[in-house]
């Protein structure tokens, strides 16, 4: 019960990383070997996160090479669609 709560923790603390990329069912593998010592298969991965309530999603949390600057500015960009720009909507 504690390893399953230590376990779900760790899930949290690194399903989104702020630069990121994505947790691996491998990583989880790597993780339980080293802190429990027990050996488990992917598919044994995805039982167990299904069994304390995760729900395994393969997209990332973020691009790797995401910019803030470069989304920011692209917003900025009129594309006269905006009804509630009065620049750009002219009846």
């Amino acid at each position: 019960e504690q390893q399953l709560s230590q376990l779900s923790q760790y899930i949290h603390d690194n399903s989104i990383k702020p630069k990121g990329g994505r947790l691996k069912a491998q990583t989880l593998v790597t993780y339980i070997t080293q802190e429990f010592k027990v050996d488990y298969s992917i598919d044994n991965i995805y039982r167990l996160l299904h069994q304390l309530g995760f729900s395994w999603i393969t997209s990332r949390s973020r691009h790797t090479k995401q910019s803030d600057e470069v989304q920011e500015a692209f917003k900025k960009i009129r594309n006269g669609n905006d009804p509630y720009d009065p620049v750009e909507c002219q009846p």
